[in-house]
């Protein structure tokens, strides 16, 4: 028995010739340009690091940006001095580049951070991002240097580039014994010797860079600071169970400092700690 109605068939889209008609395709995505900065470094007469940035500060620039002045700071200018007239800043968020910046080395070497702008209206802009509660802005380098206080009291500091290897360890104990002696500092020698060893340490048994150490003396107090070219900043590890930081390296350079911290860099980072009277072994 016939159904009535007949069911309709399925036909298959057609073009004009009979053939099936090809599909859409789809739309490729467009490929984006990555945008690029460019840093011009220079020393000015009375002790600035002047920097001069162009391009583009945006997410791919971002990072580039704040290490840079971050380099530029841990060499221990009077100031960082930058000038922003010739950078292009799609969106006002990219600005916290330099309040990063000014954050990372708020408390070692805590050297100030001035941004430059010749045009009122960026000036404007910059302002209503919040930077400027953390980094001024200025019109012009002459009204940004006078901003800038008084150089930093006398401030004792040596630097050396150490081995791959374990031998450094030996080494950078002697050149701390060494410095410190030579600042009158004789009763940090043991604990700056201990942070310096943990710091070397932690740099030979995670990397394969050559430790790079540096040590100040300021206002009664002494820095250590080691830096490598690993990006991974250094951190302390909990216990699950505990909750109490384990046992380790850190744990103790965390006990005999006053502060400590890890700095990110162009090709690193830099894990710095300040030793006070109270850090006496």
């Amino acid at each position: 028995m016939r159904r009535w109605p007949p069911k309709p068939r399925k036909h298959s889209p057609c073009c004009g010739s009979g053939s099936p008609s090809p599909s859409p395709r789809r739309a490729r995505p467009t490929m984006v340009d990555r945008t690029h900065v460019h840093v011009s470094a220079s020393r000015s007469l009375d002790g600035c690091a002047m920097l001069v940035l162009s391009g583009t500060l945006d997410s791919w620039t971002y990072r580039e940006v704040r290490n840079s002045v971050i380099k530029a700071a841990l060499d221990e200018p009077k100031a960082v001095v930058v000038d922003v007239s010739d950078l292009h800043v799609p969106a006002s968020s990219a600005w916290t580049a330099f309040t990063s910046a000014r954050w990372h080395v708020s408390t070692w070497p805590d050297v100030p951070i001035v941004l430059v702008c010749a045009q009122e209206e960026r000036r404007a802009a910059i302002q209503r991002s919040g930077a400027s509660r953390w980094v001024p802005v200025h019109p012009d380098e002459a009204s940004a240097a006078a901003s800038i206080g008084e150089p930093h009291r006398l401030r004792r500091r040596a630097r050396d580039e150490l081995a791959a290897d374990r031998s450094s360890l030996t080494r950078a104990r002697g050149l701390v014994a060494r410095w410190l002696t030579e600042w009158a500092c004789p009763d940090l020698i043991l604990a700056a010797s201990t942070v310096a060893t943990v710091l070397i340490e932690n740099v030979l048994e995670h990397t394969s860079s050559r430790p790079i150490l540096v040590l100040e003396a300021f206002d009664g107090c002494v820095t250590v600071a080691v830096s490598d070219q690993c990006p991974t900043p250094a951190a302390l590890h909990e216990s699950s169970g505990s909750g109490a930081h384990t046992v380790s390296g850190l744990a103790i350079v965390a006990t005999l400092s006053r502060s400590w911290g890890s700095i990110p860099t162009a090709n690193g980072k830099t894990v710095w700690t300040v030793l006070g009277p109270e850090s006496r072994l």
